[in-house]
């Protein structure tokens, strides 16, 4: 993964939108150009990923802030390729992932609500090695939508003209690897009065705790 910037905690539409690019997938022709060898294990094995902390999204003033955000393994998605795909000599390892949710959602401003919707249901992601390794999701065209009720209705839509990688730093662990985001995506903003409508990025900010689904015990590595 790789490319954009975000913040913390509370968020708005426009930082939503951001948010949504930021969990995580094996994918991302982004980190092609880089020539470090990459493997990733266990080879086969299932993951989830879950939020620790809060997703922050960003918008000019605007910051929309999200308790809940994770993805599980289904549909043939969230899996190590199977040896020998789970190595590649010359660059990334890539597969797809379930996208993450993101729920329990609010803004920092008074009367204003949040809620943010996640329009394709699977994501690429890819994992690259490196000082440091790399996970970076590519987000789809209109991926993710952010829209608030109340003062202030506004609806932010994450790169809404194409594709957008979001790259965030994986640190191996045991049980539990980490993969943490501090990024930016384009995004664009309608509404009213209150909505940061000349904010052309989304800063994204969040980190996610990576486990192996299958036997905890073996952690999802990248080296």
């Amino acid at each position: 993964m790789s490319v954009p910037q975000p913040r913390s905690r509370n968020r708005s539409c426009l930082a939503v939108a951001g948010a949504g690019a930021l969990v995580l997938a094996w994918g991302g022709p982004a980190l092609a150009a880089q020539a470090n060898p990459t493997t990733v294990e266990p080879a086969g094995a299932a993951f989830s990923a879950s939020m620790t902390g809060t997703a922050t999204f960003s918008a000019g003033s605007t910051i929309v802030t999200c308790e809940v955000s994770a993805t599980t393994p289904g549909g043939g998605n969230n899996l190590v390729p199977d040896a020998p795909d789970n190595h590649n000599p010359d660059g990334p390892v890539s597969g797809t992932i379930q996208a993450p949710n993101f729920d329990d959602c609010d803004t920092n401003m008074a009367f204003v609500g949040a809620d943010v919707t996640v329009n394709d249901a699977v994501w690429e992601m890819s994992m690259q090695a490196g000082s440091p390794s790399t996970g970076t999701m590519m987000v789809p065209a209109g991926g993710i939508v952010v829209t608030t009720s109340g003062l202030a209705s506004c609806t932010a839509t994450v790169s809404p003209e194409a594709e957008a990688a979001i790259s965030g730093t994986w640190t191996n662990g045991d049980p539990a690897s980490t993969l943490a985001f501090d990024t930016s995506a384009p995004v664009v903003v309608e509404g009213g009065f209150g909505c940061p409508t000349n904010a052309t990025e989304s800063d994204f900010t969040a980190t996610y705790e990576v486990t192996n689904a299958d036997n905890p015990s073996a952690p999802i590595t990248v080296s």
